[in-house]
């Protein structure tokens, strides 16, 4: 996959949400300008564009057609320990949490969370025990 490009109701929030997760995922910053960023790691990026006004409105359902989420890997269980703990700091709205880490199976170790726009985002740990 070469990038993704996601549209956002609030620049500055989503840029603050998604700079603290994907710097510690290990992504770096590769675009900036006044409409958006983006963030790249092994030849792919995400972009991140400030949605006009007159669509702001429709906001966003991972239920319509389209986007349901994202997964996003990382190396061990402990990572995605610390991150599901920053997650509630942030007081950010966390999904299935009652079964977590395995809301996605036995075998599958994450925590699933929403970005300030409601779009679902899961962290995966690529380790299996």
């Amino acid at each position: 996959m070469h990038h993704i490009e996601i549209y956002v109701g609030n620049l500055k929030e989503s840029r603050r949400f998604y700079t603290w997760l994907l710097e510690r995922l290990g992504y770096v910053l590769f675009q900036d300008w006044n409409e958006g960023f983006s963030y790249k790691k092994d030849g792919f990026y995400l972009v991140f564009v400030q949605t006009r006004a007159k669509y702001i409105k429709n906001k966003y359902n991972r239920c319509n057609i389209g986007l349901n989420h994202i997964a996003f890997n990382c190396s061990s269980k402990q990572e995605v320990d610390a991150i599901r703990d920053e997650l509630i700091k942030m007081r950010v709205t966390l999904l299935y949490d009652e079964k977590y880490p395995h809301a996605g199976g036995k075998e599958h170790y994450a925590v699933y969370f929403e970005d300030p726009d409601r779009i679902k985002l899961e962290v995966v740990a690529l380790e299996s025990k």
